[in-house]
């Protein structure tokens, strides 16, 4: 990986996935979206509540809207293009690499590139 471009990093829990781009000057993040926003607080009671208790509280569909989140936000502040470490993501159990694809997918789709996305190996190339 080299030094020279913004890094996406994933932070993934059971109950949360936040997503942050560093820049390659400072290592300071300067954008981030996060499964613990305003707009998820109501869906994240559901399944609080929900019994049998859900052991993962963000799926596919949350994974892809904090993309969009992101995507947005480095747009705006003029990121085209981020990185994110392979191995660390091929170190992930599958199962949590294939709810990340849309989020990847969707910070594409908002116009700013994922370099090294496509070497996961999962899913459908984009």
């Amino acid at each position: 990986m080299s030094t020279n471009h913004h890094v996406l990093r994933l932070v993934l829990s059971c109950r949360k996935i936040t997503a942050q781009v560093t820049s390659p000057s400072s290592s300071s993040i300067i954008a981030m979206a996060s499964s613990s926003e305003q707009e998820f607080v109501a869906q994240y009671r559901a399944k609080l509540n929900r019994f049998p208790r859900s052991q993962t509280f963000w799926d596919a569909k949350v994974a892809f809207r904090v993309g969009q989140k992101l995507g947005l936000r480095l747009r705006d502040i003029g990121v085209t293009g981020v990185e994110i470490d392979v191995g660390e993501e091929l170190s992930r159990p599958v199962h949590h690499r294939i709810r990340l694809l849309p989020l990847f997918d969707s910070v594409k789709r908002a116009g700013v590139v994922v370099n090294g996305a496509d070497e996961l190996g999962i899913g459908p190339p984009s």
